[in-house]
Formats: C-alpha cells, structure tokens, sequence
C-alpha cells in the first residue's frame, strides 16, 4: 500500500483544506491607520517586530509606556529602538529588506494588532529628542510606512490564557539567563545573575 502524502505544496490544496475566507476577515484590512485601530496602538506598552535578512527571518520584541510607538500620520508610525545588546539584528535586517511586520499586544486584551509595512532607519536629533526619556535619547528611530493594518480575534489569547494571573508560573521553573549563558559558554553564570537586576535597572534607556 502507497504511503498517503501529508505535506501540502500547492496553495489549491490548502485553499480546500480550510476553506473560503469570511467576509469579516476581508473588511477589517486598511491601508492606512484607521481612526478606529488609533486606540490600540496607543494602549500597546509592547509589539513584536518581524523582519528579513541574508541569514532568515526575525522577530525581536519592543517596549516602553503605552503610547511610545508614535502615530505620525495616516501612513506612518515612528517606533524608537531603545538601548539594548547592540546586536543591532533587527536594523541590519532593514538595511537588507525594509518589510517589517509587527504585532501589537495589549495586556488584559484578547484581540492584537498587526501592521505590515516598510521601515527606514532615522537618525534626525529633533526626532530621537521627541523620543527622550530621563534625558536618554534612542540611537534611531524607524519610520515605518503603512501597507495594511488589521485585527486579530482573540482565539490565540484565550486559547494561550496568556492574561491570567493563575496561569502565570515562577521564574525559577526555568533556566536563568546566567545559567543559559554558562551551559552555551565559559561566562561565569552566577556572577552574571548576580549583576543582572542592578544592570537592567541602570541600563533600560
């Protein structure tokens, strides 16, 4: 007997497997910042954002207040990239490809945002100085051009139950940055852990 073949590779076969697509799905996409999807964006303390380079895809997260992604018009939006690791992935990938997607969450909300567009790095001293926080201005700010913004229903948060408190588990359930770093190296584990808190403190802008 023939091994039955369970990997799709046409889009027909998947456009049968799951069927046509309802009409809700189609009308909540704008090419623009609609008036309605202002509220999220503006409650959003954290997005993840998605981009492509020589080496693959990546998605790196991004937060601050609510209201710290910038809704400069219609068709753009300003997000600065704060203080990090310096490993820059994120920024080179733009350099590369300047598609980006991001995904916005809102704690205690079941439906997120996502927006596609494109991304230019900016470094204007009036720009990141609109970005200032405790006198700490950002190295850049990408200016993101709007293709499509729409919602996602809330079946992926309910299902993940990501919102309640009961769901929450301890830190110490899993490895450690220290202990992550000294089973990958010859950091020194515990001296890192120790420094951590104080570092981040000290170093989040």
């Amino acid at each position: 007997m023939a091994e039955q073949r369970s990997i799709i590779t046409e889009l027909t076969e998947l456009e049968r497997l799951y069927g046509t697509v309802g009409q809700p799905s189609i009308a909540k996409v704008t090419d623009h910042i609609h008036s309605t999807y202002r509220p999220f964006i503006a409650a959003s303390p954290f997005v993840a954002l998605a981009t492509s380079g020589p080496e693959g895809l990546d998605v790196s997260p991004r937060g601050d207040p609510a209201g710290f992604i910038n809704i400069e018009d219609d068709k753009t939006l300003l997000l600065p990239d704060r203080r990090g690791n310096n490993r820059i992935d994120s920024l080179r990938n733009i350099l590369h490809d300047n598609r980006v997607a991001l995904l916005f969450l809102i704690p205690g909300i079941g439906e997120t945002l996502r927006i596609n567009g494109k991304a230019e790095i900016d470094t204007d001293p009036l720009l990141l100085q609109r970005f200032a926080v405790n006198n700490q201005l950002p190295r850049t700010v990408l200016r993101i051009t709007v293709d499509s913004v729409f919602f996602q229903c809330s079946r992926a948060i309910i299902r993940a139950k990501l919102w309640d408190p009961a769901e929450q588990i301890a830190r110490n359930r899993l490895p450690s940055p220290g202990t992550i770093l000294k089973d990958l190296s010859d950091i020194d584990g515990e001296a890192y852990d120790a420094a951590l808190p104080e570092r981040i403190k000290n170093t989040l802008y």
